[in-house]
């Protein structure tokens, strides 16, 4: 599928191996213009979201609605190792096959800023991995693939995992 007439590609990395995936295939079949530039994009979710709880309101009537500072950083912190060691490895992919990408780290609901970055971008391909969850756990979670597949401005191309 080489082409010499991208002039933007955005690849959408996780922590999964389907993502990186999705990265090996883009560097291997895909040509950009001289001029183009592929973007390597990793979408941290926010931290309320990874933490997947918020803190319980002090009892006794103490004051509700407080953030615990110390437990907030403490998981922003965490998720930046996480993403520092996603970036690296796609770096590392990106190095051995002699490519140079640009990267991009946004905060947010995967989903919607994926297709943002793509339209921001002015992407002419989005290219993302898809891991193989179960119609069961995909009614509950939603697929981000399918939503980008439906909502970005772009071309998809979707690597399957098995």
């Amino acid at each position: 599928m080489a082409t010499g007439n991208l002039a933007s590609v955005v690849v959408a990395v996780d922590g999964s191996e389907e993502s990186m995936n999705a990265l090996r295939w883009a560097l291997d079949n895909l040509r950009l213009r001289p001029d183009g530039e592929l973007a390597v994009l990793h979408v941290q979710p926010p931290p309320n979201i990874a933490a997947g709880l918020n803190p319980a309101p002090i009892p006794f009537g103490g004051p509700s609605g407080v953030e615990v500072p110390a437990f907030t950083q403490a998981i922003e912190a965490h998720q930046r190792r996480i993403t520092q060691a996603i970036l690296e490895h796609a770096l590392k992919i990106c190095s051995e096959k002699n490519v140079e990408v640009k990267t991009e780290v946004v905060v947010g609901d995967p989903k919607e800023k994926i297709c943002e970055v793509a339209a921001n971008r002015k992407a002419d391909l989005l290219v993302m991995g898809c891991r193989a969850i179960g119609p069961l756990q995909r009614v509950f979670l939603g697929s981000v693939s399918n939503y980008c597949i439906n909502h970005v401005g772009c071309p998809v191309v979707v690597i399957k995992g098995t």
